[in-house]
């Protein structure tokens, strides 16, 4: 019985009514545009090869848009990303 007084208390002592306002979340300040969605030309890894997952995803939208060739195996991420969000469009998935 004691363990439940102990804790009537403790619970008692957290619901003082004395309320914290929590600090300000700095991802949700729109003033803060440092992690926005950034066009794939000013991407600092846009030169490098496109990952497998775009490759995987590129291909899958152009079969998808009857546009075989709009996959390219050589691209870079940036010139994939640009392609997908085209073939996405044409695909009916935007």
């Amino acid at each position: 019985m004691a363990t439940t007084t102990a804790k009537a208390t403790s619970k008692a002592g957290r619901d003082s009514g004395a309320r914290q306002d929590a600090p300000e979340n700095p991802k949700t300040d729109p003033k803060d545009v440092s992690n926005q969605i950034k066009d794939p030309d000013q991407w600092t890894t846009g030169g490098e090869p496109m990952t497998g997952a775009q490759a995987s995803y590129l291909k899958t939208l152009s079969e998808e848009a009857k546009e075989p060739k709009a996959f390219d195996p050589d691209l870079d991420k940036a010139e994939a990303s640009k392609r997908i969000d085209d073939l996405r469009h044409k695909a009916g998935h935007a």
